[in-house]
């Protein structure tokens, strides 16, 4: 499986006219957040792909709409399940757990960042450890039906003391750190950290989880996702 994964910003590569040709092996999109909803919707349209996304706490264009209805999704790969189609494309998975029975992924969705000015998509700790607790009857559901809780979790803000600031905005969430020790997902793909030097170390390890920063632009490559774990 191979996913392109974006966050932060915007990335000319994706804008040019080879896109399409350079991306058409990829099976789908994950944005980990701070990218116009209409760049999603660029992407669907030009690459026929899904955008699998979450909100960071910058670019909140219909944040309050889609967080009271988060099934207002469309996909390309199925069935839409719209009840009031939103006016950019993309599948919202902020605060949800999905399935994706057409290549057999679990996927869930934590965006945010810490609380630092009292916007929104802010949370506490403890609001973020409030978020993860309403996903736990479906992680249990999925390990008994699936045999595993979670394949990728979508986050923005990283798990605390991996590749965080110290600064309150961009300070991970330690209750991230619980998470992948309990349910182990393969992947925990977040943003909100910007990598300056395109040198500099994204992947980090904790436990089972691969923890990456994909910001701007990360190609993933994967046989084992979904039925092959």
């Amino acid at each position: 499986m191979k996913l392109l994964c974006i966050s932060d910003a915007t990335d000319t590569l994706i804008y040019s006219s080879i896109a399409p040709e350079l991306y058409r092996d990829v099976d789908f999109v994950i944005s980990a957040g701070d990218l116009p909803l209409r760049y999603y919707d660029y992407i669907q349209t030009m690459l026929r792909k899904d955008v699998y996304y979450v909100y960071g706490n910058h670019n909140l264009e219909d944040f309050g709409r889609m967080m009271k209805s988060p099934d207002n999704i469309l996909s390309y790969a199925g069935a839409p399940k719209a009840h009031d189609m939103p006016i950019f494309g993309g599948l919202f998975i902020d605060g949800k757990c999905i399935y994706d029975k057409n290549r057999d992924l679990i996927i869930a969705g934590l965006g945010g960042s810490m609380l630092y000015n009292y916007g929104d998509s802010q949370y506490s700790e403890k609001q973020m450890q409030w978020r993860i607790n309403k996903l736990i009857p479906r992680l249990i559901y999925n390990k008994k039906r699936f045999g595993r809780a979670l394949d990728i979790l979508v986050t923005h803000a990283p798990p605390r003391g991996m590749g965080d600031g110290e600064d309150l905005c961009h300070r991970g969430f330690s209750c991230f750190l619980a998470f992948m020790e309990k349910y182990r997902p393969k992947y925990l793909l977040h943003g909100h950290v910007h990598l300056d030097d395109i040198n500099a170390p994204r992947v980090s390890e904790f436990g089972e989880t691969k923890v990456i920063n994909i910001y701007k632009n990360y190609i993933l490559e994967d046989e084992t996702l979904g039925a092959g774990r």
